[in-house]
């Protein structure tokens, strides 16, 4: 059981400052692996970013990936002075068959 847990917090990519191609290559490479899905997280600024990384991938590379979840969120930032809501998003790929 924590095998199968493992290997699904192995699918999980955190979109950050890096280039968005860098992220798409980390979905193929992913997916090339044989993983059945791949979670992009995302929050606050990069979460337009994580939008352009499921964009590209499904437009440009593998055409058979579908969308199979989007969760958006918030979590609370706490700072010395006050607490700050910062946006979430998860965006769940899939190969479709």
């Amino acid at each position: 059981m924590e095998k199968s847990k493992d290997r699904s917090t192995e699918n999980v990519i955190y979109i950050g400052n890096k280039p968005v191609m860098n992220y798409v290559l980390a979905v193929i490479t992913q997916i090339n692996k044989g993983a059945k899905e791949v979670i992009l997280k995302a929050r606050g600024r990069a979460i337009s970013k994580s939008v352009d990384v499921t964009e590209t991938v499904r437009n440009r590379f593998l055409q058979n990936l579908a969308i199979a979840d989007i969760v958006t969120g918030t979590e609370k930032i706490e700072t010395d002075e006050r607490t700050t809501n910062v946006s979430t998003i998860t965006i769940t790929l899939g190969k479709s068959e």
